[in-house]
């Protein structure tokens, strides 16, 4: 049996998403796991390269297509 995800940990990997630029409509579909999984690669991302990053996961998931 896997142990819940607690919600504020998912509440702010969402956050973290939309902060760099993930659109509602698409973070929407993502599975809690991506989110914090995404969330947490974002982190350790340097800042100027976070949005890129997370727009390749999304992509790289099939959460969006890759341009």
């Amino acid at each position: 049996m896997t142990k819940p995800v607690n919600d504020s940990v998912a509440v702010d990997a969402k956050r973290i998403l939309l902060r760099y630029g993930a659109p509602i409509a698409v973070l929407d579909k993502v599975t809690e796991p991506h989110r914090i999984e995404f969330a947490r690669e974002i982190a350790k991302t340097t800042l100027p390269e976070r949005q890129r990053r997370l727009r390749q996961l999304l992509a790289e998931k099939g959460y969006v297509e890759q341009s």
